[in-house]
């Protein structure tokens, strides 16, 4: 793993999320060699969805996470329930053509009843809210897209479920000024990221699934089949799955270069008096700008808030003291409101923003979902426990939206990342 490519410094011990974990018991660490069917790296998501998926298919399965289950991107983000890929139904369309369109977009809509398929199924206590995510209009020009992208969504994706709201209706749900207006997606959500990630963990392994933590792998091979060279063992399997997304690192160099790591920063305040008079209903909410802030309540009445603009890949020495102010400029009557929790974590993009899933031969591999990453796993790892099994069909055509690399490859992306952050944060400001 690169240095760049490190959660280092970025306090989840320090999150809310950790604060307010479910009891979970830790897993061994690996020793000395073992067999599976199906060997799984990464214990996030995605890691957890392939390796559910394919037990479930009567494969035997070992995961190796390198630290803590679930405290990679997927412990660490948001938590918002957004349907869809990160590029818009009027994109899509724009794109690939309707028909191929409507494809993807039905794929992404199975990937949230997976979601919560999985979730009822297990009974993972997780915080889930399904009332709706909402995007703030930043600029008035924003309405004219979100108009667009709710037919496109009611006629060719057949999805009724999202409508724009105006100036004051978006006010009555989320009481921050200067906004135009808002498009709500009734299908979309929040919850408690780690507590879910946990649940999933908990499910693979009473499904079967030999779980491993402090088990970083350091070198494959996949002449026949796959072989996991762990710090201190080896697992030798029929087939891999790679699920590391912004952690992958050097581990394998053919794919590397297609994703990008990129940190995200976020705060919890101390619980709040009205925490209803701040954003209704339980809302997860973004706004329209490039540089994005997100945010949502706990269940407790605490504002999670997540955003602001960072240049480079160093994280700052002070999460709060960088992410208050963003907050402020959104929320300025929390001018007094005290900060619990603060902390980072990386994600991957690329760079279309449309997710990398494919293969290595017996080696599969699925990440870089650039901001939709809560729900797409869930569909990702059932997709790549189908191929294993010898139905590829839904996995060709997943693997066809695989991203171009990064101009210059791995060593220029976080240079050129700094570039196209200060870019699109001027647009913004213009």
């Amino acid at each position: 793993m690169t240095a760049a490519a490190s959660n280092a410094d970025l306090g989840m011990d320090r999150s809310y999320y950790a604060a307010t974990a479910n009891a979970f018991a830790p897993a061994p660490k690996l020793e000395g060699e073992v067999r599976a069917d199906v060997v799984v790296i990464g214990g996030g998501y995605t890691g957890l969805h392939a390796a559910l998926s394919a037990v479930e298919r009567g494969f035997s399965v070992v995961l190796l996470e390198a630290g803590r289950i679930g405290w990679g991107a997927s412990g660490r983000n948001g938590g918002q329930i957004i349907p869809g890929w990160r590029k818009g139904a009027s994109e899509l369309i724009a794109r690939y053509g309707a028909e191929t369109a409507k494809l993807y977009f039905d794929l992404a809509l199975e990937a949230r009843t997976l979601t919560l398929t999985r979730i009822a199924r297990h009974r993972i206590a997780s915080d889930l809210h399904t009332n709706g995510h909402l995007t703030l209009a930043a600029k008035a020009r924003d309405l004219d897209w979100m108009r667009a992208e709710t037919d496109a969504l009611a006629g060719t994706m057949n999805y009724p479920h999202a409508r724009v709201l105006s100036a004051e209706d978006a006010a009555a749900k989320v009481a921050a000024p200067g906004f135009h207006g808002a498009l709500l997606d009734e299908g979309g959500g929040q919850l408690h990221p780690l507590n879910y990630a946990l649940g999933l963990a908990e499910a693979a392994r009473g499904a079967g699934v030999a779980l491993y933590e402090h088990s970083r792998a350091v070198r494959l091979e996949t002449a026949n089949g796959v072989v996991v060279h762990a710090e201190s063992g080896v697992v030798r399997a029929r087939f891999g799955v790679l699920a590391c997304d912004a952690l992958l690192g050097d581990l394998e160099p053919r794919i590397a270069p297609r994703i990008m790591p990129v940190a995200n920063y976020l705060v919890a305040t101390a619980p709040l008096e009205n925490p209803q008079a701040l954003i209704a209903d339980h809302l997860a909410v973004s706004d329209s700008r490039f540089v994005v802030n997100y945010f949502c309540m706990s269940e407790d009445g605490r504002l999670i808030f997540g955003g602001g603009e960072r240049y480079t890949p160093a994280p700052p020495a002070d999460i709060a003291a960088f992410v208050r102010p963003h907050m402020l400029r959104m929320f300025p009557q929390l001018q007094n409101a005290r900060i619990d929790h603060a902390w980072g974590g990386l994600v991957s993009i690329t760079m279309t923003r449309l997710p990398h899933i494919g293969r290595l031969g017996d080696l599969f591999f699925a990440h870089g979902y650039s901001g939709q990453g809560v729900l797409i796993p869930a569909l990702a790892g059932k997709v790549l426990a189908e191929a294993m099994a010898g139905t590829a069909e839904r996995f060709d055509v997943l693997s066809k939206l695989t991203p171009p690399a990064f101009p210059g490859g791995a060593a220029l992306r976080s240079p050129l990342h700094v570039l196209g952050m200060l870019w699109y944060a001027l647009r913004d400001r213009l």
